[in-house]
């Protein structure tokens, strides 16, 4: 059941993936710094920055998505977040947009178990469908 929704995304490119976090959930969006990097740490954890005196922990959303890395261009952003206290960046391929969608759909059973638990459901804006990342089971998975 379509639902209609006035709340506003950010939606953004990981790959060839177009993907969505509500806006609210935002910190801040920086062009890449230099990443400090993390002895032993998680595969997806980059390293971390420097942000005006607090330290970041960067994260690659393209590895959390089970894609590739590929060298950072000059689209490339880090999303900085708030979770659990604490400010987290995800590096994404391209920031798009700041967008509201005419619906939101639930998400189907039929993506499997990845996609379906960090996704929160899907954003449509006519024919165009887009992933809601859910960050609570994205970043404490």
């Amino acid at each position: 059941m379509a639902s209609p929704q006035k709340d506003q995304y950010i939606e953004l490119a990981v790959g060839a993936e177009i993907c969505a976090i509500p806006i609210e959930e935002i910190h801040e969006i920086i062009k890449m710094l230099s990443i400090t990097d993390i002895p032993f740490s998680r595969s997806e954890v980059k390293g971390v920055v420097n942000l005006r005196g607090k330290v970041v922990c960067v994260l690659s959303l393209r590895h959390m998505l089970g894609m590739p890395d590929e060298p950072y261009t000059r689209e490339s952003r880090i999303i900085v977040v708030r979770y659990r206290e604490e400010f987290v960046g995800l590096i994404v391929d391209k920031v798009i947009k700041v967008t509201s969608y005419g619906e939101l759909h639930p998400v189907s059973a039929s993506l499997g178990r990845l996609r379906e638990g960090v996704f929160q459901g899907i954003g449509q804006q006519g024919e165009q469908l887009v992933g809601i990342l859910k960050l609570e089971e994205l970043l404490g998975g």
